[in-house]
């Protein structure tokens, strides 16, 4: 008899269908029936000896809400027995609601076992969970957006860390960090199979991309770091590992059932006894060539448009063409933006690393990568770099040409006929959460929407003291004027936009939440708080955006 070892994530889901994610224990056959007819099913797929189903589920009725199930080979394994949350259900929008909820954060170490310490404070998602658990049929988000760092892949737990060492020899490199896609799989288990978060995922949508944890520590930060980690004996393995599950445990699920029906590589995996090599080939060729796979995507909720961006994978290294996104992802924006203008009234660009940031910060990237670039010779150019990884100076900053890209094609599509009334970027990455609202000089120039940079982590990790500090004083007047000397001295031209902070700094485990109604926008950052009877969500700040 097959089990449940993972799962279920309810993933997509509009108006008329839904998908479904499960791991098994063995090859079954995954269904999903709905208490008013819903229904669906897929035979699982293979990749390294663990067996997957992404059930695309049918039978909806826009407006309505309803409980499901989950069988393998007939026999029930969702609800679990006994379980103390609510039905996990599948919520369609009506035709004439024009309210959409969108949750974010990023950051999410795995939290401990229920009665374990948590030194780093409760969990915003598993608070969230507890909210929603409480009210079933209250306020609920529509999607959960997760913007990178949902596994930590060098940075384990104590328990993580205690596997590891019974499954090999943690003198050898990568040591305590995970080296191989089983040990992937772990990191899924022990983040997704924490009671609530399992349940929430079961329950909300959710759209997923990958940051640098979800692989290393500053992933692709140049063209010398990616040798350097190419030189070692382990890295491929890592890299290609990384890749796969994330294709499986996240990418897939972010598809819809159009695309997936499209998908090569989906039908060659879902046709094969045993996936894992053609999913490999994929991975390699994804590492060889960045340019010839698509990680970013599109999802549209109503008139709601998310533009989710890989600001990881498809970078150009190359010091002479360094760039945050490759060509062909940056052309991909610009349609994507273009499609259907006028049929949607928010536009949310997702990009795990915050586009906007303190001014001393962004002045530093920038300078550094002047120097990187061997504006000041070949002495400073090596400093630079070294700087660049000890300092994680790898934001859109550190990508001048693409920070200023980024800037005209939002205020392109703030303009003209059939702009929205709102632009969002929202991203992670940081520790800490605020707003930021960018301005473009010269009265021709200003977009007829709203533009705001919504930076929101982490969702459970630490904030050091010494980070509160630099990013306090980094958004201050005398550290603008610090940053603005810093960059002269590597000849940084100023940026073509202004931004002030407008919002924050605030710290903590937090999520924020846009409520998106016709065009108006309503933003709630909210953080967890220890309280007796378990953590809580308290709204520490609540504005309109736009109307």
């Amino acid at each position: 008899m097959a089990d449940l070892r993972l799962g279920p994530l309810l993933r997509y889901a509009d108006g008329s269908s839904a998908t479904v994610w499960v791991e098994t224990s063995r090859p079954c056959l995954a269904e999903v029936r709905g208490g008013s007819g819903a229904r669906g099913e897929s035979r699982t797929f293979q990749i390294a000896g663990h067996h997957y189903a992404l059930i695309e589920v049918g039978g909806l009725t826009p407006g309505t809400s309803q409980p499901y199930e989950v069988l393998l080979d007939g026999a029930p394994v969702w609800p679990l027995p006994d379980s103390p949350f609510p039905p996990s259900v599948i919520r369609t929008p009506a035709p004439d609601d024009d309210t959409v909820r969108v949750a974010f954060g990023s950051c999410r170490w795995a939290a401990p076992p229920d009665g374990g310490h948590d030194p780093v404070g409760p969990d915003a998602l598993d608070t969230l969970a507890a909210r929603v658990a409480a009210d079933p049929e209250g306020e609920r988000p529509d999607v959960l957006l997760l913007l990178g760092d949902q596994v930590y892949a060098d940075e384990v737990s104590e328990d993580t860390h205690r596997w590891l060492a019974a499954r090999r020899d943690l003198s050898d490199p990568p040591g305590s960090q995970v080296a191989d896609y089983e040990e992937y799989t772990h990191l899924y288990y022990e983040s997704w199979l924490d009671p609530e978060v399992r349940w929430l995922l079961s329950t909300v949508p959710s759209c997923q991309i990958f940051d640098d944890h979800d692989v290393i520590d500053d992933w692709n930060t140049s063209a010398s770091w990616l040798a350097n980690m190419r030189a070692t004996p382990w890295w491929q393995e890592r890299l290609l590992s990384g890749l796969m599950s994330y294709w499986v445990h996240q990418h897939l699920g972010n598809l819809s059932p159009a695309e997936l029906a499209t998908d090569p590589l989906y039908a060659a995996v879902r046709h094969s006894p045993d996936g894992t090599d053609e999913l490999r080939a994929f991975a390699a060729r994804a590492d060889a060539d960045p340019a010839s796979v698509r990680w970013s995507y599109r999802r549209d909720f109503g008139r709601v448009r998310l533009l989710m961006l890989d600001s990881r994978a498809a970078r150009v290294l190359d010091e002479d063409s360094r760039a945050m996104i490759d060509p062909g992802t940056a052309d991909w924006l610009r349609a994507q933006i273009e499609d259907g203008r006028g049929d949607y009234d928010h536009l949310l660009i997702g990009t795990s690393l915050p586009w906007l940031l303190p001014h001393l910060v962004h002045y530093a990237e920038a300078w550094d990568a002047a120097l990187c670039r061997g504006g000041k010779g070949e002495r400073w150019a090596r400093f630079g770099e070294r700087l660049r990884r000890a300092a994680d100076l790898e934001h859109w900053a550190a990508f001048p040409d693409s920070f200023e890209a980024l800037a005209e094609t939002l205020r392109e599509a703030c303009s003209g006929p059939g702009a929205p009334a709102t632009v969002c970027v929202l991203s992670g990455d940081v520790h800490h959460a605020y707003v930021a609202e960018p301005s473009w000089p010269g009265a021709d120039r200003q977009p007829g929407a709203r533009v705001v940079q919504l930076t929101c982590s982490p969702v459970h990790n630490s904030v050091p003291f010494h980070i509160r500090l630099g990013f306090r004083f980094g958004w201050s007047g005398p550290a603008r004027a610090l940053g603005r000397r810093i960059a002269g001295h590597g000849g940084v031209p100023r940026p073509s936009i202004n931004w002030r902070r407008t919002g924050g700094p605030w710290f903590g485990n937090q999520l924020m939440t846009l409520t998106l109604r016709g065009r108006s926008a309503r933003l709630r950052l909210q953080r967890a708080y220890p309280e007796k009877d378990g953590a809580r969500l308290r709204t520490v700040m609540e504005r309109e955006l736009g109307a």
